[in-house]
């Protein structure tokens, strides 16, 4: 792995970092030249000593290393929160891909602290946002104000997000410029995932609905819009997952009686697509994409980390691709989960898809700070401020959060792809080997993915894997026909001893399972 050496200079240019000095030493808050020998301060991403204290944390993970956190706080949580806490694991601390658990235990973060650890715990590199804090950088900014750290930000998803070399600024103006449909030019900065996806959702329903009351007629007012969904294997919508809003918890299925009433009045449909089924795709699109009827988007993850981590086929994105395009369908590519685990950052650049809406959190800032973003065209900018306002949205730690995560992960793309090729023929190994317990290995590089024959046996494996071993391992068992699975989703900072212990651990249950 790429040791990234950078200082905020390398990232910010000096141009800024000195004003940021100048105005800082000007309200007293250090001496000028003091600030501007911190902003040219380098620091080590993955210094030599770092990277072998995590390689020799291997052989201890699993064991309990410090003394346990003996405390009977238990905060104030919900009821369904309080019943699925699990206190032990709690963190005390941690360093790369190892979790220290209030239990003394050392774990190893085999889902990336759910989703969103792309660089672990502790990331060296992070410490950038310290120094950017001690020249006087402010964290607080609003949508009016956009600092120039996250006014960078956005040109650097629209340059990676258009596959763009870093020094082509001729490119990249190009593209800022472009009017053509399916060119990702445009970011709104949000909090959540669930933000993100929303505004994605609120643009498509601006070409059916007004904003507010003076705004003329949208082009498809009058007609209903159907919104496309990946389906569960019975047909139903509890296949997809695009946040935790009312409507899109609507896409999946909650709040039936109320969503029946928005339908049986003609104000939106919810049409689940069969996966990886484009001759049924092609079907509804004539069926639904006409009359008082309009397929209004198509929403979908490359990779069902809600559901089973079931990919989607090049084929079928394809395919479904050119079908919206010859409609007039707009397409959001969900990469909250999947965003940064592909060595070109965005996954659907790897299936060459061309969407209208890109939505990214969690791994690109690296679970420092709830901060996603929704990318769109053009054509699309269609809301006012107020119709994708969020105050908080555009945090300059944050947006430098991004900016440290997506280096390091660009200098170390090799790396993401060598290990997910590795993962990836591990858990294969692991399924040809053990056909009576495990259908199949599913999955997208070091988002890896067990389907189990029985929900017993998967819900065993996660609790084995997490007991015994003290790696994270989800099994989801609770969706409609989804085959019980065993979901890992690895940092970008996993070795290959550390896939091979895992996967032997893997070998270690599984064994012990067919000679039971």
């Amino acid at each position: 792995m790429e040791n990234l050496t950078i200082s905020l200079v390398d990232l910010l240019g000096s141009e800024y970092v000195d004003a940021v000095c100048r105005a800082a030493a000007s309200l007293g808050l250090g001496d000028e030249k003091s600030l501007r020998a911190l902003g040219r301060e380098k620091v080590e991403c993955w210094p030599a000593s770092y990277a072998e204290k995590v390689r020799n944390l291997l052989q201890k993970s699993g064991e309990h290393v410090c003394e346990p956190f003996a405390d009977d706080n238990t905060g104030a949580p919900t009821d369904a929160f309080g019943s699925h806490t699990n206190l032990n694991a709690a963190p005390l601390s941690g360093m790369g891909p190892y979790r220290l658990q209030e239990d003394g235990r050392l774990a190893i973060i085999g889902k990336s602290e759910h989703y969103q650890a792309s660089l672990g715990q502790n990331f060296p590199g992070y410490r950038l946002l310290a120094i950017a804090q001690q020249i006087g950088i402010t964290n607080v900014t609003h949508n009016n104000t956009r600092g120039f750290i996250t006014r960078k930000l956005e040109r650097e998803l629209i340059r990676t997000a258009n596959g763009l070399a870093k020094d082509d600024s001729d490119g990249l103006a190009a593209v800022l410029a472009s009017r053509e449909r399916h060119v990702l030019n445009r970011v709104i900065n949000l909090e959540t995932g669930s933000l993100a996806c929303e505004a994605a959702l609120k643009m498509m329903l601006a070409r059916f609905y007004k904003l507010q009351p003076q705004f003329p007629a949208p082009q498809y007012h009058g007609r209903t819009p159907v919104f496309f969904v990946m389906g569960d294997l019975r047909g139903g919508t509890e296949a997809n997952y695009h946040g935790t809003t009312v409507i899109t918890q609507l896409f999946r299925g909650m709040w039936h009686e109320l969503y029946a009433g928005m339908e049986a009045a003609g104000l939106l449909k919810v049409v689940p697509v069969p996966i990886n089924d484009a001759d049924a795709f092609e079907k509804l699109v004539a069926q639904y994409d006409s009359g008082k009827t309009k397929v209004a988007g198509f929403f979908h993850e490359l990779v069902l980390m809600n559901y089973g981590g079931i990919r989607l086929t090049d084929e079928y994105i394809r395919r479904t691709d050119a079908i919206c395009d010859a409609h007039d369908i707009p397409v959001m590519v969900d990469e909250i989960q999947t965003g940064l685990w592909s060595p070109q950052l965005f996954l659907f650049r790897d299936y060459g898809s061309r969407p209208d809406f890109v939505t990214v959190g969690k791994g690109f800032p690296g679970g420092q700070y709830p901060a996603s973003k929704v990318l769109t065209t053009s054509e699309l900018d269609n809301l006012n401020q107020f119709g994708a306002l969020v105050t908080n949205g555009q945090e300059e730690l944050a947006s430098l959060a991004y900016l440290v995560t997506m280096a390091f992960a660009e200098a170390n793309a090799s790396h993401t792809a060598e290990m997910g090729r590795r993962w990836e023929l591990a858990l294969k190994a692991l399924a040809e080997r053990h056909p009576n317990q495990i259908v199949k290995a599913e999955g997208h590089g070091l988002m890896g993915t067990l389907f189990f024959r029985t929900a017993d046996a998967a819900a065993a494996f996660g609790h084995e894997m997490g007991s015994r071993f003290a790696v994270d391992v989800s099994a989801q068992t609770y969706k409609a026909d989804c085959p019980p699975a065993a979901l890992t989703k690895l940092p970008l900072i996993t070795d290959a001893a550390m896939i091979d212990r895992i996967a032997a651990q893997m070998e270690l249950l599984l064994g012990a399972e067919l000679k039971a």
